[in-house]
């Protein structure tokens, strides 16, 4: 048994247009003691497959488990032993303080006084909100109301927790604090088990114990870090700068289906995964011939992101962009 267990897993929506799969027989295991990654472009299926997982949407076929209780027959107990955090959410009610807001959420989940309050400071303490501890949750910077929030997620302490883009939008120091804390949390427990969706390669890598990419609602494939890393040993990663149009932008993007940006100044960033390094004077006469203008090239080994663009044919930033 696994801490989540989900088997051709799938969800399709009734739109006005026809239907829309956002889940396409997905199969993903997540270990005791372990944190797992999600890595998807927006529409890839990851709060879907989220939200069927902490009982908020019913899935139209398959099944799917978590600490051994069914999402479906066994929705009650599923929703005593997981919490969710979302990145950009509001973690409680504006007038009331840090302390008030984590009180109100141990009493939904029925916590004892004392409980209760052994916890909040205790949570208070780790996400360094003492001295916040009597302002209100709308006077709060953006990091800091992340930081409410994610106590918030602990306060029931969780067997399984979900975390749905937790660092979106933060500064560096506080995506730093929650991604230390969170790798405490799991490791100090080996019941317990993470699910973490995030845009953010850097940190897939960094705290994930696995990684699991979703594309157009299928797991196309879930290994460690380094063994994703190690499948393109033999490939090379070149990034390469050039002048070039907005359409043109484009048009390189559907040939070579790589990770492209555009600063805003006529210069195209590309990176690109190549079988064979000695394919690069194809690549470079290919851009010639397609009017760009080679400001400089660069090799590397490869990385998570050319990775994600193995098995998607894009980067996932280059997804986001064009949303």
């Amino acid at each position: 048994m696994h801490a989540v267990e989900a088997y051709s897993l799938s969800r399709v929506f009734k739109a006005k247009q026809g239907t829309i799969t956002a889940l396409n027989k997905a199969n993903l295991e997540i270990n005791y003691g372990e944190t797992l990654g999600l890595l998807g472009a927006n529409g890839a299926g990851k709060t879907t497959f989220i939200k069927i997982l902490s009982t908020l949407l019913l899935p139209s076929e398959g099944s799917a488990s978590v600490y051994g209780f069914d999402v479906v027959k066994d929705a009650k107990q599923v929703r005593k032993v997981i919490n969710l955090v979302s990145g950009g959410e509001t973690p409680g009610y504006g007038i009331l303080t840090v302390k008030e807001n984590l009180w109100f959420f141990s009493q939904l989940y029925g916590l004892s006084s004392n409980v209760a309050k052994e916890r909040i400071d205790k949570l208070m303490q780790d996400m360094e909100l003492e001295e916040y501890a009597d302002t209100r949750m709308h006077k709060l910077s953006t990091g800091f109301k992340q930081r409410l929030n994610l106590a918030r997620g602990f306060i029931n302490e969780p067997k399984v927790l979900f975390l749905d883009e937790p660092t979106l939008g933060l500064d560096v120091i506080n995506a730093k604090h929650i991604r230390k804390y969170v790798k405490y949390w799991v490791r100090s427990d080996r019941t317990r088990a993470v699910l973490l969706t995030t845009h953010y390669m850097a940190e897939a890598e960094e705290i994930c114990d696995r990684v699991a990419i979703i594309y157009n609602g299928s797991i196309v494939t879930c290994e460690t870090p380094q063994a994703l890393k190690a499948s393109l040993a033999k490939d090379t990663s070149v990034e390469i700068e050039v002048r070039s149009s907005s359409v043109l932008k484009l048009e390189l993007e559907g040939l070579l289906g790589s990770s492209i940006d555009n600063n805003g100044d006529g210069v195209t960033k590309m990176r690109v995964v190549l079988d064979d390094e000695s394919r690069i004077p194809e690549l470079i006469s290919l851009l010639t011939e397609k009017g760009c203008k080679i400001i400089s090239i660069n090799t590397s080994e490869p990385s998570l992101e050319d990775v994600y663009m193995k098995y998607v044919g894009r980067g996932i930033n280059t997804d986001e962009h064009n949303k």
